[in-house]
């Protein structure tokens, strides 16, 4: 257990950095492509789904030992799937930095399902950072009570987001033209 700092700074703390990541993904979204790719980018998006699906496996198996009460595997599973989240998120903003856009054709009749998955995926990622950060405050600070609480939503999105990120990954792969 880590010593608790005051609540109300840890909070704010983790929605600034939450919103910072947030604003910096749109403001890479608004960035102009770049003239020249370099040969490793191309692998990222493929490396991306491996992040989230080792991510979302963790997930599971962490859930499983928290029922077993095997707390310490609990944290460590955990916070490996944060540190391949971690990962992930430097990976797809190095990808998108070089603005790198795929679209799904139009004339697919299965684009609709693509859109509603990567909507959800999109807008449930979004949300689910600040509420995985503040899981992570009160595991560590022993604030269980409020942890298990705020859990019961954060996990199933969390897991979620890794699986629809794979999903969404096998859907577009075939139509990257880089």
């Amino acid at each position: 257990m880590i010593q608790s700092v005051n609540e109300t700074v840890a909070l704010r703390t983790i929605y600034i950095v939450s919103a910072l990541v947030f604003v910096a993904v749109v403001v890479l979204f608004m960035m102009p492509k770049a003239d020249n790719m370099p040969d490793f980018v191309r692998f990222l998006p493929a490396l991306n789904a491996i992040f989230n699906g080792t991510t979302a496996l963790l997930l599971m198996v962490s859930f499983v030992a928290i029922k077993r009460r095997k707390i310490e595997l609990h944290k460590n599973l955990n916070l490996a799937a944060f540190v391949l989240s971690s990962l992930f998120l430097l990976s797809y903003v190095t990808f998108h930095a070089f603005g790198v856009e795929t679209r799904f054709p139009e004339d697919n009749p299965i684009r609709p399902v693509y859109l509603f998955i990567l909507l959800t995926h999109i807008l449930l990622a979004a949300i689910v950072l600040p509420m995985v950060l503040i899981s992570f405050y009160y595991g560590l600070t022993g604030k269980l009570d409020k942890h298990r609480k705020l859990v019961r939503f954060s996990f199933p999105i969390w897991l979620y987001v890794t699986i629809t990120g794979v999903v969404v990954y096998l859907m577009i792969s075939p139509y990257y033209q880089f």
